[in-house]
């Protein structure tokens, strides 16, 4: 059952009301980090299929740093374009008539399994940077069994990402071998554990100052790719016969090494291009080995996707959180007032993991 918050002795915590007003990051130029402020800003009304959630925590992605450069457009028009897509915290407002545990609905309403004071976590297209959003009821995700709601904002975003990569759309399975770029990542530190979990081989690219992170959480082969081509590495590591799944996060020369890493009849899944489009890529070049490059994205998916994705990832791999087998890697904690220092901390590409912000106060 979706967990709540609890008082000493088993009471249950009361469940805050929302007020009109609340903090939210609004962008209204883009640019540098400096151009992030806080504002008040009215909290938003649900929709008839939808909760209302106070948000604890959000964690930053590449995309934001996008956004706020104005490379993203504001995902809700007319209204204020605020960043955020992914957050952990409790509901306050259920949809209107539905179902809950304690009030069962008239026979016409939409049931829902949430109750107010639920905690959930979940990815969202923007919004999250704020004090309250609302989220789709069937989106929502129940967060981790006793996993602090400040440490599950660090889930959705990146082990979704890895995780439909990897096996929804690359189709790895347990004995495969992967490669994914950026591996000290908060995406690369989530497909490691993903594939330690599935009994998969992994093999992950980093900076000389990342290796022995991503070699504690158990990548099978690192590679420096400041010092080592990861191309040779590959093919020395699997025999030549190269990798069923590639994630890339970076394209520019990467996209023609992928190539030479991938297996016959494997996929390469582009799910960012740090680095931006490759000049020397040659389509014909997939045809011998008879591959795949699939591109994807998870923000702008139809919410239909979004609901289906989140419901399969938590079907998949939440008991492998609560049992402890996947934990998200934080590298750092700030508060929403400290947002510019956390994006700077993002640029500077200097964590390992996720960057998570504190909201609630």
């Amino acid at each position: 059952m979706p967990g709540g918050a609890v008082m000493p002795g088993g009471v249950p915590a009361p469940v805050p009301s929302a007020p009109a007003t609340m903090r939210a990051v609004v962008l209204t130029e883009f640019g540098e980090p400096d151009v992030l402020r806080i504002a008040e800003v009215p909290v938003p009304t649900p929709a008839a299929d939808e909760v209302l959630v106070r948000v604890h925590a959000t964690a930053l992605n590449r995309a934001d740093l996008l956004q706020r450069r104005g490379f993203y457009p504001n995902p809700f028009p007319g209204e204020h374009d605020i960043p955020g897509m992914e957050f952990a915290g409790e509901i306050v407002a259920t949809p209107s008539g539905a179902a809950t545990a304690s009030s069962p609905a008239p026979s016409h309403a939409r049931a829902t399994r949430w109750k107010p004071g639920d905690h959930v976590m979940g990815i969202v297209s923007g919004g999250a940077y704020a004090e309250y959003l609302t989220i789709p009821a069937d989106q929502a995700m129940r967060t981790p069994r006793s996993m602090a709601l400040a440490d599950a904002a660090a889930i959705p975003e990146v082990f979704i990402t890895a995780w439909d990569a990897l096996v929804l759309q690359g189709g790895l399975k347990p004995g495969g071998r992967a490669l994914v770029h950026a591996g000290a990542s908060g995406v690369g530190t989530a497909a490691i554990q993903i594939c330690r979990a599935m009994g998969a081989w992994i093999a992950v690219t980093c900076s000389s100052g990342k290796v022995q992170a991503c070699r504690d959480l158990g990548a099978n082969l690192v590679v420096d790719y400041s010092k080592d081509d990861f191309a040779a590495a590959i093919a020395q590591a699997t025999d030549g016969r190269g990798v069923d799944v590639v994630l890339d996060v970076i394209g520019g020369d990467y996209t023609v090494r992928n190539v030479a890493c991938v297996a016959v009849k494997g996929r390469i899944i582009q799910v960012g291009t740090m680095a931006g489009p490759s000049k020397d890529f040659n389509v014909a070049s997939l045809m011998p080995k008879r591959a795949s490059i699939t591109g994807t994205v998870l923000r702008p998916r139809p919410k239909e996707e979004k609901i289906a994705v989140s419901r399969a990832f938590a079907e998949a791999l939440l008991p492998d959180f609560d049992a402890g087998v996947l934990k998200p890697i934080v590298d750092v904690r700030f508060t929403l007032e400290q947002i510019v220092e956390a994006h700077r901390h993002m640029e500077a590409n200097a964590n390992v993991g996720k960057i998570v912000v504190t909201v609630a106060r």
